[in-house]
Order: C-alpha cells, then sequence, then structure tokens
C-alpha cells in the first residue's frame, strides 16, 4: 500500500460540493474507462478483454472461478482509494491548488502512470460545477516529487510489495497508544459506513469495527495481493465484543452522488466524530492501525471511513 500526494493547479474556477471525494472519485471512474478501455460501449461482464483489462481489474475486479473463500461477493473490494482535501473551501480560483490523496493497494500500484494520465485528462473535461478546468503541478511520495505538468516525466520511487500479513506483523502501535493501554479513541474524518446484518450501524461498538476491518483487510489481501489470511476471525470478533464504548461524539452526515452508470442518485451518508473504546486492545492495534490507511466500511474508494487513532 503506497500513499501518493496530488496537487492539482485550478486554470478556471472550480466549484465543488461539501463533500469534494464525489466529484474526484466520479470523474475519476468515467474518464479512467475513456483512457484504458479497448472496446467501447460494452459491458465488462461481457468483454472479451476482461480478465486482462486494467479497467476491469480496478473497477469491476471478479471472484475468480475457483475461488475458495468469499463467492457471496460479486466484485472484490477496488485497490484504490482516493482521500479528498477536509478543508472547507469550496471555490478554487484559477492559480490555487487542491490537494488530494491517492492510495494504491498490491498490484494497482503498478498502475500508477494509468492513474496520473487518468486525472490529467480529466483536468482538461474539467470537474466541479461548471466544469472547470486543472493542471496536475505535481505527484509526490513520501514528501518527494515523482511528476511534475513541466516535463510529465514519471521519476522512480519505492514500490516493494509487502503482503498484508506482513504488515500486520510488523505494524507498530501508533504512538499515542501504549502498550498495555485499555483506551483508545478514534476520530473518524468522513463519513462511515459500516454495515452489519444489511444495515447500516449509527450507533458504533467496537466488534462492529472489527468485523469490517476483517472484511475489508482479508478480501483486499486475497484478491489483490494473492494472499489468504489466516485469521481466527471467530475469535476475534468474540473478543472484539467484550470492548466496551467508553464515550462517543459522533453525528450523521448525508450527502447523495449521481451514478451515471446505474443513473440513479445515491445516498452516501454515514456517521463522523469521535469514539473512544475500553479493553484488551492489544491484539486489535495492528488491524485498526492498518485501518488508518485502508479505511473501513462502504465507499472507500470515494475517501469514507477514513480515522486516525488520537
Amino acid at each position: 500500500m503506497i500513499k501518493f500526494v496530488l496537487t492539482l493547479n485550478a486554470l478556471d474556477v472550480i466549484n465543488l460540493p461539501a463533500y469534494k471525494g464525489s466529484t474526484l472519485r466520479g470523474g475519476f471512474g468515467n474518464a479512467f474507462k475513456k483512457v484504458v478501455c479497448a472496446i467501447k460501449n460494452k459491458d465488462c461482464d461481457e468483454c472479451m478483454l476482461k480478465a486482462k483489462c486494467i479497467y476491469s481489474y480496478v473497477f469491476e475486479t471478479p471472484p475468480s472461478e475457483n475461488s475458495e473463500i468469499l463467492r457471496k461477493y460479486e466484485k472484490a473490494p477496488h485497490p484504490f482509494i482516493i482521500e479528498p482535501p477536509l478543508e472547507q473551501k469550496r471555490l478554487y480560483n484559477p492559480g490555487e491548488t487542491l490537494t488530494f490523496n491517492l492510495i494504491l493497494i498490491g498490484k494497482a500500484i503498478d498502475y500508477l502512470p494509468y492513474f496520473i494520465y487518468t486525472f490529467e485528462e480529466l483536468g482538461k473535461i474539467g470537474i466541479g460545477k461548471g466544469r472547470g478546468k486543472y493542471e496536475i503541478k505535481e505527484v509526490s511520495f513520501d514528501g518527494k516529487e515523482i511528476y511534475n505538468s513541466s516535463d510529465k516525466q514519471l521519476k522512480s520511487f519505492p514500490s516493494h510489495l509487502q503482503s498484508i500479513s506482513n504488515v500486520l506483523t510488523q505494524n507498530p502501535a501508533p504512538v499515542s497508544f501504549k502498550q498495555g493501554s485499555k483506551l483508545i479513541t478514534l476520530n473518524f474524518l468522513t463519513p462511515s459506513r459500516i454495515v452489519v446484518n444489511e444495515d447500516l450501524v449509527v450507533d458504533l461498538e467496537f466488534h462492529h469495527l472489527i468485523r469490517s476491518l476483517l472484511r475489508r483487510i482479508s478480501t483486499l489481501s486475497y484478491f489483490h495481493f494473492g494472499e489468504r489470511l489466516n485469521l481466527d476471525f471467530r475469535g476475534l470478533i468474540k473478543r472484539a465484543q467484550e470492548v466496551k464504548m467508553k464515550d462517543r461524539t459522533t453525528r450523521w452526515y448525508d450527502w447523495e452522488r449521481y451514478s451515471a452508470r446505474q443513473d440513479i442518485r445515491m445516498k452516501m451518508g454515514g456517521f463522523i466524530g469521535k469514539v473512544s473504546f475500553e479493553g484488551e486492545l492489544n491484539e486489535f492495534i495492528p488491524f485498526v492501525k492498518l485501518g488508518e490507511l485502508l479505511h473501513v466500511g462502504k465507499g472507500t474508494s470515494f475517501g469514507l471511513g477514513r480515522y486516525v487513532i488520537e
């Protein structure tokens, strides 16, 4: 998993909605298909190229026919996350910059040039109300520029692919969490849509979080790293039920997006705010820490389910 930072330079006035993840992810999806799709106006499921197509892999990843697990899922989770800026600013005048994060997961890291080129093309189309145009000022990784609009050359960057199982083993506890501590606070920065028994969670319990994280982490590992995690799912969830909510200051944040592919408006609301949990936490910290990067719940490619450990 690698996080890249993209900085856009507004060429026109760009007018964005309150939740910018909708515009960035929606525009990217449409532009990505135009950029990489070889057979236009063809449903991915019926396309002869779907097994080798970049668009199919990124957006329509199907479970393989001999998949040992997850057959109940029609599609695998997307191997990318667009983290929109959290600032309240909605109007960007010419010359002003807009910065957001792009997280690529597993084999999707190899497709970074396609992601950058797609955002370049999206800039020519325009985004937001009035289709304000932009150019990519720079793309950076770990504080170092790897691409800019001047030379349009992608510089090399460390891209060693580490499996999720290794990350879980080596992932250190956050500085704010002391080993043996029985209290942790999570701050959910973007709307979080965690589903348990087909219902959206409003009042988050710790076992809700762990169920969702285990599902997401294991599916990402299986489909995008080719590794099935050897975890005691039932035992972890059972022990997570012993960790109790200590304090909660959350509220529901409603927003909706228009899906051009399905031609419908979709409600994408979720809870934001802080939740504190108390109990035996040590064995869960690697999962919670990894969730800071991978997000949790539904709609993660839009940047939903983003939280930090405080």
